[in-house]
C-alpha cells in the first residue's frame, strides 16, 4: 500500500468539482491535498477555498493563467462540456494526470485525439462513469457474468430522471441547451450507454431512437402565468415552482446548511432561505419552465444491438415522481431486476425460489449516485498512487458510451432511423 499524497488541483469548483469530488478529497487528507482552484466565479472560488484550506495565491480566475505551469500531481476537469477537451489537452502537455467530468464531448474527432493524445503521454485519465463504482451496478455484474440468469438475451433499462431533476438542469439549468452545451442523451444517459455495453459485454452495433421536447415549451405556458415564478399566480400549485423545488424541498429536508440542488442556484454557505429566495428571485433557476431557452428532450428511448447479439432498450424519461435508475434483465435461466429507489436487486430464475439483496446493505456509503463519487475517488489514488493499470473508465473505454449517445441523437432527429454506430468509430 501506497502512503504518497497526491497533490490535486480543481478547474470548475461546482456541484462536482467541488462538492461532489472536491469535499471528499478534502476529507481524505492522508490521500490527498488541494493545492489549487481554478473558476470563473470570485464568489465561489473564495467558498472553496476556505472549505479546503487553499491559499489565496494559488486561487485563479484565469484559465489561461493557471494552464501557465503544472499545479499539481493530480487535475480534475470539472467544468462546462464543451470545455473538456481542449483543457485535458493542455494538462497531458503539462504533465498532469487526469479526472475528467463526462461527458467529454460531443464531437467525435476530439473524442478520436483526446483517446490518442493520452496513449501518446502516456498519463491517466479516468472519466468520470461514475455508476461503475457502485456497490450495486458492481453486484449486477458479478451476478451476470456468474451466470446467475444463464446466458444474457436482453435488458431494459429505465433512467428515471425525476421531474424536478429535469425542470432543474435540463430547463432551467446548465444543460437545457444541446448548442451551448451537449443533447441531453449524451449529458444525462452516456452513463447508462456506458452500463449497457458493460453489462452486454460487447460494443454496440446499431441502434434506433426516438423522443422530443414535449412539455417545456412556450404554448404550454398556463393562460396569465409570469415568466419568473416569485411574481406568478400559480408559485404554490404549479409542480415545477421554483419556490416548491428550491425552498420547499429544502424546509422538508430540515433546512441543512448545504444540499444539493439548492447548492447550485447560490454560493452562499450556510444555505438560508433568504438566499434561496434571492436566487429564484433573480437568478436563472427563478424562472418559468414554459419561458426558457431550453431546447433539449424531456423523454427519450432507444433499442440497441449489441454485437454478441444482446439487445437492449433505455428510456430516458423526465416525467417521473422517483429519481434513479430502473434495470431488468432477461436470460436464457431466469431474470434481474434492480430498482435504485426502492433499494432492491432481485434474482428470479425459472425454478427455485426468489433472491433479494437490499441495496443498502451492500455498502454503508450510498452518498452521491449510489456511492459511486466516493468509490471513483478511491480507485483513482489507487490508479495514481499505487500505480495500478486497471481503469475501468479510461479514455477507450468511455467513447463508445459517447459514440452510442451521438448516434441516438443522430437517429432520433432523423425520426428514428438505424443507425450504425462503426463509423462513429472510423
Amino acid at each position: 500500500m501506497s502512503n504518497k499524497i497526491l497533490t490535486v488541483a480543481i478547474i470548475g469548483v461546482g456541484a462536482r468539482g467541488g462538492e461532489a469530488y472536491g469535499r471528499y478529497i478534502h476529507e481524505n487528507a492522508d490521500k490527498f491535498n488541494i493545492t489549487h482552484l481554478c473558476d470563473v466565479s470570485e464568489d465561489r472560488l473564495e467558498k472553496y477555498a476556505l472549505a479546503f484550506d487553499v491559499k489565496k495565491e494559488n486561487c485563479f480566475l484565469s484559465e489561461e493563467e493557471f494552464f501557465t505551469e503544472k499545479r499539481s500531481d493530480v487535475l480534475l476537469i470539472c467544468t462546462m462540456d464543451r470545455q473538456h477537451v481542449k483543457m485535458a489537452e493542455r494538462a497531458l502537455d503539462l504533465g498532469y494526470d487526469i479526472l475528467l467530468e463526462k461527458p467529454v464531448s460531443d464531437n467525435t474527432d476530439e473524442l478520436r485525439s483526446l483517446v490518442r493524445k493520452a496513449n501518446e503521454a502516456g498519463r491517466v485519465i479516468m472519466v468520470c462513469h461514475v455508476l461503475r463504482y457502485t456497490v450495486m451496478i458492481n453486484k449486477l455484474k458479478e451476478i451476470i457474468d456468474g451466470g446467475g440468469i444463464g446466458k444474457l438475451v436482453s435488458i431494459d433499462q429505465m433512467e428515471n430522471v425525476g421531474s424536478w431533476h429535469q425542470a432543474h438542469s435540463f430547463v432551467r439549468g446548465n444543460w437545457r441547451n444541446s448548442i451551448e452545451t451537449s443533447p441531453m442523451i449524451l449529458q444525462k444517459c452516456c452513463h447508462d450507454m456506458d452500463l449497457l455495453q458493460y453489462f452486454a459485454g460487447a460494443k454496440c452495433n446499431s441502434l434506433s431512437s426516438m423522443g422530443s421536447l414535449f412539455h417545456f415549451k412556450k404554448e404550454n405556458q398556463p393562460e396569465g402565468a409570469s415568466d419568473r415564478c416569485v411574481s406568478c399566480k400559480y408559485v404554490n400549485s404549479c409542480p415545477y415552482s421554483a419556490k416548491k423545488i428550491y425552498i420547499d424541498m429544502w424546509k422538508e429536508s430540515g433546512s441543512p446548511d448545504n444540499s444539493w440542488p439548492m447548492n447550485v442556484i447560490t454560493d452562499a454557505y450556510p444555505l438560508t432561505e433568504a438566499a434561496l429566495y434571492k436566487a429564484i428571485e433573480e437568478g436563472p433557476y427563478g424562472r418559468c419552465v414554459f419561458a426558457c431557452d431550453n431546447d433539449v428532450v424531456d423523454n427519450q428511448t432507444v433499442i440497441m444491438q449489441f454485437e454478441n447479439g444482446v439487445t437492449a432498450t433505455l428510456k430516458m424519461e423526465g416525467f417521473t415522481r422517483k429519481g434513479g435508475r430502473d434495470i431488468r434483465f432477461f436470460g436464457t435461466e431466469g431474470e434481474l431486476e434492480m430498482d435504485e429507489e426502492g433499494n432492491f436487486i432481485t434474482l428470479r430464475r425459472f425454478f427455485g425460489e426468489e433472491k433479494t439483496w437490499k441495496i443498502n446493505e451492500l455498502t454503508d456509503d450510498l452518498v452521491g449516485h449510489g456511492g459511486g463519487d466516493h468509490r471513483m475517488i478511491d480507485k483513482l489514488y489507487e490508479v495514481i498512487a499505487q500505480k495500478s493499470k486497471n481503469v475501468d473508465t479510461c479514455m477507450e473505454n468511455s467513447v463508445e458510451s459517447h459514440y452510442m449517445a451521438l448516434a441516438a441523437e443522430e437517429s432520433r432527429v432523423k425520426g428514428g432511423q438505424l443507425v450504425f454506430i462503426e463509423k462513429y468509430r472510423a
